[in-house]
């Protein structure tokens, strides 16, 4: 027993401190010490005394003051761990009960030990304290109106700094008079805006933040002291529940043109189809109240929960990167979710993952959950399998604190406190603020069909305005007048607004982040298709290609590579340039002009087949090599990031990224085009919609490889007429190149306008290596995009059969038609299929007036491929000879012998109308 002796006679703060460190993180603390507090824990969990099972030790070693405290230890650990379960956070419902709970006797205390002092109160940093105070600041630390998680989070000082702030105050609000009477002003703002359009425009949709008006205030004051950090720019994205408020109380939207948006006017822009009202964006700039100006941003948003979270990572990623490069948290992503979205949208996951990676990292968001605790009418309970909405957040490892909406300086306290740890530690942070929807999913829902209990509960509540002008008067910082005097100002205020805006007659929409797109124009389908110059000396272009064909030579690479760059340099000499040197001297020349280039998917860097290789890697280190960031020192920035295994997430944070940047080109590729179906939903609301909707334009390329060559049903098809049943008027370029000049020109068009549309690429893959495949220097330097491109071997007067085709399948039919000779049919390629050149096809069909037929031909099914998009967009294709594989469920057969057989049948009946490609 002496051997032991030490540990009463040493102070029992210590050991209390230290066997806090273990609970924590046992790895962090000396190896004996970690045995000994091993050999406690299983004393005490399995009653032992076996010396040799616990390495000589046991519990009856340690006296018992000494494994109370170390009980008082696991208590305070208790709490930290499963406080949150046990909180006051939920204004209407009862909570739900877990065991076990935290009492004493969990712990191997009672309250006979109440009155004991314990050193263990030390660690709470209130000194040595009696049991009874040590339990009154955990409650209030930990069960009180906030609930923290965060004993999961394994960095320790991460950790060390939650705890240290938790025990501030027991982690309880401290407001002075003025901002206590700030937070009433704000909340009574949020409260008195719902309720005036509640009163003015009866049974219209608002989708209201009653039961969550504490989100106000909370935003307000996130903006403010952010502000003082040194944050210029805020970026957020919220679906619908709370977006009226908070544009008009937060980001300083007139009510006048909310109200005009209510009343259903026409809007000033003919050209523009706008959107409802609780999906429009908004960008100001805002004076602090210490005098900062900053910038607010709000980003627009469809129906689809979530989908906008992406699109704001990735402003937030272009802001960063094009201004704020020395210390990105100058930007500061906010993301307002749904319970229900945010649990049950896996977008919200992919999103999530981004958070630590190089290509899509924004320096930590704050994600703030507006908890109805129902969805549309789905309650809590059915709409997920985890504890909390919130646990998604888990993956990263990020602190959730789940606050009572009912309790504004709370809610005000915990956002407060999640962003100082967004500034501290550059990290995601979630707040889950527990309130309720006053009423329906909409205004004109009736709650009580599905939850009758709630909603007679939730009739009964007082809105949080008046509870928290309840606390004040209690307080004495206000007096009844006070708050009358409030709502009577700002609902003047706004019956102002609303007379003003009954004197217009057509509504308008601010555009978007204006700021960044003042140097472009809108344009219509006709500037679309004018020429533009893209044509580049070859004395730049060879100096471009000298770069990109020598690695340096005081490092040791694969002899693949070395052979691969070589012959960057050899095709340059010998006049026959491919598709990646097309690419390389696409991103090369604009990157000399001063733009920004930016790339991301999965495995883009290299290229899926193999065919890029942008970023090389030293053998020995994997040191990373990137040759076009070495082309000048005036040049631009040259990113590309292989993606993780995401498209939905991705093309919504590359879609956001062009938005912010219209000066970098921005391109997302997919492994396969079809891969792109994850991302449909970005496609639908965003990129196809978005200008319409929005008035936002949007510079994307998506680059989508295509082309049947065997590989099954899910490696063939880019499922073009997805994206061209999606074409209309003015809002997409669709092309299929052939050539490299030609993509090469495509990329440069794109930057080099004066205006911005998406634009779809179907890329080749049998292409990127086929010798016919190949551009000279002469066609990069002076050529320009081609629409159509004609057959240059073509003999006009012999043409019986004029076939036009597009993307790789044409190289299929040259190979058919050198091999037969025949020199009666004229293979015309159709480079862009939106917006159809039509002129240029019925010139094409004038000029080979000869010809007896017309043939549209096709490697897809028919119900599949440009097809159908040809007989909507040009009335001559419903004459033309359809040929292609018959209409099918799927884009390709498994089989590669059914597969060849059936792309032989196509090829055949293409020169033979006689032919039958039926089968």
């Amino acid at each position: 027993m002496d051997k032991y002796s030490f540990l009463n006679a040493a102070h029992t703060a210590y050991f209390a401190e230290l066997y806090d460190q273990y609970l924590q993180n046992p790895d962090s603390i000396e190896p004996s010490w970690r045995a000994f507090f091993q050999g406690y824990d299983f004393g005490s969990e399995n009653d032992i005394v076996d010396q040799e099972q616990v390495e000589n030790f046991s519990c009856d070693h340690v006296s018992e003051n000494l494994t109370k405290e170390f009980q008082v230890v696991q208590l305070i650990a208790g709490y930290r761990t499963r406080g949150h379960l046990f909180t006051k956070t939920n204004p209407v419902r009862d909570r739900r009960t877990y065991s076990p709970t935290l009492a004493l006797e969990n712990f191997g205390l009672s309250n006979k030990d109440l009155d004991t002092v314990f050193s263990a109160g030390e660690i709470l940093g209130i000194g040595s304290q009696t049991l009874k105070e040590i339990v009154k600041h955990l409650e209030k630390i930990y069960c009180d109106s906030i609930g923290i998680e965060y004993m999961y989070v394994r960095n320790p000082d991460r950790k060390a700094w939650i705890q240290q702030k938790l025990n501030v105050n027991d982690n309880q609000p401290n407001f002075n008079t003025d901002q206590k009477k700030h937070i009433l002003k704000k909340l009574n703002e949020a409260v008195s805006f719902e309720s005036f359009l509640h009163t003015k425009y009866v049974g219209q949709k608002r989708f209201s933040l009653e039961g969550g008006e504490s989100l106000i205030p909370a935003l307000d004051a996130v903006i403010e002291k952010a502000a003082d950090y040194g944050v210029k720019e805020f970026v957020m994205g919220m679906a619908h529940r709370g977006r009226l408020s908070t544009l008009t109380n937060i980001f300083g939207k007139s009510a006048k043109d909310i109200f005009s948006e209510f009343d259903g006017k026409d809007y000033e822009e003919e050209i523009f189809d706008g959107d409802v009202k609780y999906h429009l964006g908004w960008t100001c700039n805002r004076l602090t109240d210490n005098g900062k100006k900053i910038n607010l941003n709000i980003a627009p948003n469809p129906s689809h929960l979530e989908t906008v979270g992406a699109v704001v990572e990735g402003i937030v990623r272009a802001k960063q990167d094009d201004k704020y490069a020395d210390d990105p948290s100058q930007v500061l992503p906010i993301v307002v979710h749904g319970d229900a979205a945010i649990a049950g949208q896996g977008l919200v996951y992919e999103i999530v993952q981004m958070a630590q990676l190089d290509g899509y990292k924004t320096n930590g968001t704050l994600h703030i959950v507006v908890n109805n605790q129902i969805g549309f009418t789905t309650n809590y309970l059915d709409a997920r399998s985890s504890t909390y909405c919130t646990d998604v957040a888990k993956v990263t490892l990020s602190p959730v604190l789940h606050v009572n909406a009912d309790d504004v300086e709370a809610v005000v306290h915990a956002t407060l406190f999640a962003l100082d740890f967004r500034m501290h530690f550059k990290r995601d942070v979630f707040i889950d603020l527990l309130g309720y929807r006053k009423y329906g999913h909409n205004e004109g829902d009736e709650p009580r069909f599905t939850q009758p209990k709630l909603y007679k509960a939730i009739a009964k509540h007082k809105n949080p305005r008046d509870i928290y002008a309840e606390k004040l008067i209690k307080e004495g910082v206000i007096d009844k007048d006070f708050v009358k005097g409030l709502e009577e100002a700002y609902k003047a205020s706004l019956e102002e607004k609303l007379e003003d805006s009954r004197k217009e007659e057509k509504t308008v929409i601010t555009p978007f982040m204006q700021d960044e797109w003042q140097d472009f124009v809108r344009v219509t389908e006709q500037d679309m298709m004018m020429p533009i110059d893209t044509t580049v000396s070859k004395d730049k272009l060879a100096q471009i290609a000298s770069v990109i064909s020598e690695l340096p030579s005081d490092k040791k690479f694969i002899r693949k590579i070395e052979r691969l760059v070589q012959t960057r340099k050899t095709m340059f000499e010998e006049d026959k340039l491919d598709w990646a040197m097309a690419e390389h001297l696409a991103y090369g020349t604009l990157l000399e002009e001063g733009f920004d280039v930016r790339m991301s998917g999965q495995d883009v860097e290299r290229g899926t087949f193999s065919h890029r290789h942008a970023v090389i890697k030293v053998e020995d280190s994997e040191e990373e090599v990137v040759l076009l960031n070495n082309l000048s020192n005036t040049q631009g920035k040259f990113f590309i990031y292989n993606s993780l295994l995401s498209e939905y997430g991705v093309v919504g944070f590359d879609y956001g990224y062009a938005m912010a940047s219209p000066k970098t080109l921005t391109i997302w590729e997919a492994q396969f085009g079809d891969f792109s179906n994850g991302a449909q939903i970005m496609l639908d609301q965003y990129i196809s919609a978005a200008e319409d909707k929005w008035k936002l334009q949007n510079g994307l390329v998506m680059l989508l490889p295509h082309g049947y060559e065997g590989q099954g049903a899910e490696h063939s098809s880019a499922r073009m007429e997805r994206y061209l049943q999606l074409c209309a008027k003015d809002n997409m370029f669709v092309a299929d190149c052939t050539t490299p000049a030609n993509i090469y020109h495509l990329l440069r068009k794109q930057m080099k306008s004066n205006f911005r549309k998406p634009l779809i690429v179907f890329t080749p893959k049998s292409l990127l290596r086929h010798p016919k495949v190949v551009s000279t220097v002469e066609e990069f330097a002076n050529g320009s995009f081609q629409m159509v491109i004609d057959d240059a071997t073509a003999e006009t007067d012999k043409v019986k059969s004029l076939v036009f085709v597009t993307g790789k399948f044409y190289y299929d039919l040259l190979e058919v038609k050198e091999e037969t000779g025949r020199d009666d049919v004229a293979l015309v390629r159709i480079e862009q299929l939106f917006p159809l050149p039509a002129t240029a096809i019925r010139d094409i069909i004038a000029k080979y007036s000869n010809a007896e037929e017309v043939v549209w031909a096709q490697e897809e099914p028919r119900n599949m491929g440009a097809y159908a998009h040809m007989l909507m967009h040009l009335d001559e294709a419903k004459s033309f000879r359809i040929a292609s594989r018959r209409p099918y469920g799927a884009p390709a057969a498994g089989s590669s012998t059914r597969s060849k057989r059936r792309h032989k049948e196509v090829i055949d009946y293409v020169f033979d109308k006689t032919k039958n490609n039926q089968r």
